[in-house]
């Protein structure tokens, strides 16, 4: 039973198999090593500056001939008044992100000088530091847009929030366009944009994600959309049997993230690869410690301390401002304790680590067994 779907005649792929627009993970190598084995590469450049994102597409451009895509972040809860709530108080009584920023930082030093880590210099997270609240901003998110109408990029990836007040200069070039949702209301919403593809991300999935589980997730937008648009299933599907299963649910192909981590060409560092085979299914947990919105991370000590202190992290894009010098030194100094990253609940099937290429066929070749096993069954 070859695998084959609505998602391929849409995309102009072989397989429908996306992979998952994962910051600092999906770079051009990854994107463009998927592309070329017929699935559908995604650059995960949330936190990419406007130049950085052009050389990125101009790259990927260079490593392949195939569609390939861009995944950025436009949530709703981070606008300007987000940014312009730290000179005042959001609500009487209450501190705003801004003031709880320095004893956050503080808590941050402490918790650096307990692991015995020292700050390292980085150009991005200086540049960061230095836009401060302006990075993850709305203009921030406007100036990258910007870079993806004018690149005239295949295909966009709303990571987060609704791409409607970009649909027409997409549609002008051409661009195919998809949103990462999490429940059929917001799901209804992008629809009602004009999307291609929704990808329904259930609270298996590393990063960002829903609190509804995926098995329950992916059916009920499935509905909603009514086979108007079709779905892409996502989370915690790590092997060909949870493309099947994405399938039978009644996705037309999937999203996949955790798989590609472990992958020759993952822009994450090899000992944070080494851990995505070294641990299992219990041992990640849902942490707003990193970014400040639940994402889904592998277990370790910065996201325990905050648990222990009974410490609330600020939110989104405050809390990257705390987290950042404490996960870079983490990443230098190869803490698999402190920094080990981000990964779906289904880590535990990952087993060694291996080309781009041999994952993406074996997802497919997986998959077309289950579907095709699943006669066993009439």
């Amino acid at each position: 039973m070859a695998l084959h779907s609505r998602i391929c005649e849409i995309f102009n792929i072989r397989y429908p198999i996306v992979l998952a627009g994962m910051g600092g993970a999906s770079v051009p190598r990854l994107a463009a090593a998927v592309s070329n084995a017929g699935g559908l590469g995604i650059l995960g450049a949330a936190a990419c500056s406007p130049d950085e994102l052009r050389a990125w597409i101009r790259e990927v451009r260079s490593l392949t001939d195939k569609p390939f895509g861009v995944d950025t972040l436009l949530p709703a809860s981070v606008r300007r008044e987000v940014v312009d709530a730290g000179d005042a108080t959001v609500d009487s009584g209450r501190p705003s992100p801004k003031e709880l920023l320095g004893d956050c930082q503080a808590f941050a030093a402490d918790f650096m000088r307990q692991e015995g880590l020292e700050r390292v210099a980085r150009p991005r997270d200086d540049a960061a530091a230095a836009r401060g609240p302006a990075f993850f901003s709305k203009e921030f998110f406007e100036a990258q847009m910007e870079v993806v109408v004018e690149e005239k990029v295949p295909v966009y990836a709303a990571g987060l929030g609704n791409p409607g007040p970009w649909m027409a200069r997409l549609r002008e070039n051409g661009t195919k366009i998809m949103a990462v949702i999490g429940s059929v209301k917001h799901a209804l919403q992008v629809a009602a944009s004009g999307i291609d593809v929704v990808v329904a991300q259930g609270h298996d999935g590393g990063g960002h994600n829903s609190p509804i589980g995926t098995m329950a997730l992916i059916p009920q937008v499935v509905d909603a959309m009514a086979g108007r648009i079709p779905v892409l299933g996502a989370g915690g599907i790590t092997d060909g049997r949870g493309v099947a299963a994405a399938m039978m649910l009644g996705a037309e192909g999937a999203w996949v993230g955790t798989a590609f981590l472990a992958t020759e060409e993952a822009g994450i560092q090899q000992f944070q690869k080494e851990v995505l085979v070294e641990y299992g299914d219990g041992d990640t947990m849902v942490s707003k410690s990193v970014t400040g919105k639940p994402a889904r991370i592998i277990r370790n000590k910065w996201a325990q301390a905050w648990i222990d202190a009974d410490k609330q992290p600020l939110p989104m894009p405050f809390q990257s401002m705390v987290a950042g010098p404490v996960l870079a030194a983490a990443t230098d100094a190869r803490r698999k304790d402190i920094a080990p990253g981000f990964a779906g609940q289904g880590m535990g099937l990952i087993k060694a680590i291996r080309p781009a290429r041999d994952v993406l066929e074996g997802l497919v070749a997986g998959a077309e067994a289950a579907l095709a096993g699943g006669e066993r069954f009439r």
